[in-house]
């Protein structure tokens, strides 16, 4: 039995783009901080969306109490639904014909798991239609430690019912990717949000999920 599991933003679709846009704005509208760009952000990538407030913060050299990162994270989501609400986001290529595929045999299981909210990953997997009731389901909303603890694919495999040695993760980001080893799972990048030099340490680096198939995925389990 094998496990595939996926991470969210950056992997499914390109929220990437979306998050950066949503939190520019916060930084904007209730910091008064201008000149923030999508780069700044990248320290915190799968980290949750306080540390990745703080990453961009950490570049602008401001101080934010817990207090004003609360606020910015809800204000960050708010703002991301009402763009996702105005411009639903399609899945990127493979995605679907990669869950679709390992749903469809009796020897995968399929899991989500996320260091985003269930709030906003499920409005994310809505839109870019995935059928996401099907599968095990972890959000970040879900465990006590982020990325790039291992907790959250710990987690996503004890409910696939499966040795996270048995699982491959899909990942974006380097924190994601230290996380899934940490596991103990495989790991497989793609090249969405971050160049191919800081994604190395997975088992093996994609520029889409398009280049993926499931013997692809039973060779690196074997």
């Amino acid at each position: 039995m094998f496990g595939l599991i996926f991470d969210v933003d950056g992997v499914i679709a390109d929220t990437e783009r979306v998050n950066a846009e949503a939190s520019i704005k916060v930084f904007a509208d209730l910091f008064g901080v201008q000149g923030v760009v999508r780069s700044d952000f990248e320290a915190g990538l799968g980290r949750g969306a306080a540390e990745y407030v703080r990453a961009a913060a950490r570049v602008h050299g401001v101080e934010l109490s817990d207090e004003q990162v609360e606020a910015a994270t809800e204000a960050r989501q708010d703002n991301f639904l009402a763009m996702l609400r105005d411009k639903p986001l399609p899945a990127f290529p493979g995605v679907l014909e990669l869950m679709n595929g390992a749903m469809a045999r009796e020897d995968f299981r399929v899991g989500i798991a996320t260091s985003s909210t269930r709030e906003k990953s499920k409005a994310v997997l809505k839109s870019a239609q995935v059928p996401y009731t099907q599968m095990a389901y972890v959000t970040g909303s879900d465990v006590k430690n982020k990325k790039p603890h291992p907790e959250l694919f710990l987690t996503a495999a004890e409910k696939l019912r499966l040795a996270p040695e048995r699982c491959v993760v899909i990942e974006d980001a380097p924190n994601g990717i230290e996380a899934a080893k940490a596991a103990g799972c495989r790991c497989i990048a793609v090249t969405n949000s971050a160049g191919r030099e800081k994604l190395m340490d997975a088992d093996r680096v994609v520029d889409s999920l398009v280049e993926v198939d499931l013997q692809i995925l039973e060779t690196l389990l074997k």
